[in-house]
């Protein structure tokens, strides 16, 4: 069974966000190439939904239902309903409780 991925209009913000700089202070090589590689893991779930891990930075915010996968040094966050819908793609160094608390509050 496959899965459709869908990402949210906060998340659909975020790989901009973070290719933006690659382009500017990096290549536009190595910024299409993160860009891809985002694309790449978030279609992977379409098949292995439960590939990530839990998310336990917000278990005590009573959200065990977040899973995570990696593409060091990002993560992208996201729960499985009848769809995996993708709520954060994320620079895996930061606190991801931060990022993620005011898009369940319903205000990014």
């Amino acid at each position: 069974m496959r899965f459709e991925v869908v990402l949210t209009e906060d998340a659909e913000r975020d790989p901009e966000d973070i290719v933006a700089p690659f382009a500017t202070h990096d290549s536009p090589r190595n910024a299409a190439h993160v860009l891809g590689r985002m694309l790449e893991v978030a279609e992977s779930l379409a098949a292995a939904p439960t590939l990530g891990s839990e998310l336990k930075e917000l278990s005590d915010l009573g959200h065990q239902e977040f899973r995570k996968v990696l593409f060091r040094p990002y993560r992208l966050i996201y729960l499985v309903v009848e769809r995996v819908a993708i709520d954060l793609i994320g620079d895996g160094r930061r606190d991801i409780q931060t990022l993620l608390t005011p898009r369940l509050r319903g205000g990014a």
